[in-house]
């Protein structure tokens, strides 16, 4: 099963103010497309992000085109026009199940992103709503002309989720000129579930809204920190995996696993942050079906597991330590495996290394240790 997301940034968004789109002005330290990007890089659920970008941005074309698990898509004339541009992007990729999301909503939290996926295991689609608790008037020339009974209302939110199938067909047999992919979604007849929204997932409209979300990402900010410190011995072999990395080497390391000294400490480090123990209690070495194990798997679960607390991973930083071989020429390499295990952008991810001076038993080269220390803020 594969998801992805369709993040439409295509719009232009002057109401906002500011003298550019919406999505490019900076929000918390970062633009509002930055921090929308990342709540869906953090969610462990997603394997693909579509990004929907207009031709006009080329900026932003030139600075996401290398981003690994991001595709770019050419927007529309309107919406609807990029939400299927965004879809017809997943073509031939495998997608299963797609969430499509305004670039505009930068607070969505991971518990909203889940409870969509989880209710496409019964339904066609999901999308999660507000209640309607104020009063509702009608109102003309500033007045208030009357009432309307707010029963059954819910204001809709994003994302919303669909089977890829269905909501690729829908959007072909429609005409256009709709609210939302809702709408598209209950017109091809599709059963849509209601989960329910966040206050917090406010979309960014008027220039005030910007005052609002930035109170909301900086007061998200509970931080935990967690550290992780490895050790594997040499032994016979040709190579050492190291970050996801095989480096050449006229030595091994010797482990149950693979091995993978910076991946190991770098999952004991998020394991530490949510106070889950370490890859032994989780991963036993005296089960044999983790004999020989690529260690992405350790560093996966402890990822999805921070998610599945309502944690994300905002940084690792790994130190490596050993004489011998060197680091420095695969570090780059290493960093993009990481980020790509973890859903990071690559500048979350450090990888760097240091010799012990040729004390110790690094220093003596029968081993290499490896620390690592891992941020971790609420979803």
């Amino acid at each position: 099963m594969t998801t992805a997301a369709v993040i439409v940034a295509a719009g232009r968004g002057t109401r906002a103010g500011g003298g550019v789109p919406k999505q490019w002005r900076p929000l918390a330290g970062r633009r509002v497309a930055d921090w929308t990007l990342e709540r869906f890089r953090a969610a462990p659920e997603i394997d693909l992000i579509a990004l929907v970008l207009s031709p006009d941005d080329r900026a932003a074309w030139e600075a996401f085109a290398d981003t690994p698990g991001l595709i770019l898509a050419r927007g529309g004339a309107d919406r609807a026009a990029s939400v299927r541009a965004g879809l017809t992007a997943l073509d031939g990729r495998g997608v299963t199940r797609v969430l499509i999301h305004d670039v505009a909503r930068p607070c969505v939290s991971g518990r909203v992103i889940a409870d969509v996926l989880a209710a496409l295991d019964t339904h066609d689609g999901a999308a999660p709503g507000l209640a309607v608790t104020d009063a509702l008037w009608t109102g003309a020339d500033g007045e208030v002309t009357g009432t309307q009974d707010r029963s059954g209302l819910f204001a809709a939110q994003t994302p919303q989720g669909f089977r890829y199938d269905a909501i690729v067909a829908a959007h072909a047999a429609h005409p256009g000129g709709t609210a939302d992919d809702v709408e598209v979604a209950r017109a091809a007849g599709l059963r849509v579930a209601i989960v329910p929204g966040d206050p917090d997932n406010l979309k960014i409209t008027q220039a005030e809204d910007f005052a609002r979300a930035e109170r909301i990402l900086r007061g998200d900010m509970t931080v935990r920190l967690g550290n992780g410190f490895d050790v594997h011995r040499f032994g016979p072999g040709d190579h050492v995996t190291l970050c996801g990395v095989k480096v050449p080497h006229d030595r091994g390391l010797q482990g149950h696993s693979d091995a993978d000294v910076g991946m190991h400490a770098v999952t004991d480090a998020i394991y530490g942050a949510l106070a889950r123990g370490d890859i032994g209690q989780h991963f036993p070495p005296s089960d044999p079906q983790w004999k020989g194990a690529a260690s992405d798997i350790f560093l996966r679960h402890a990822v999805e597991l921070a998610g599945q607390m309502g944690w994300r991973v905002a940084n690792v930083d790994c130190t490596l330590i050993c004489e011998r071989p060197k680091v420095g020429p695969h570090a780059d390499r290493m960093r993009d495996v990481m980020a790509r295990i973890m859903g990071l952008d690559r500048d979350a991810v450090s990888v760097k290394a240091t010799t012990s001076e040729r004390l110790g038993f690094t220093g003596r080269e029968e081993g290499i240790a490896a620390l690592a220390t891992a941020t971790l803020v609420r979803a």
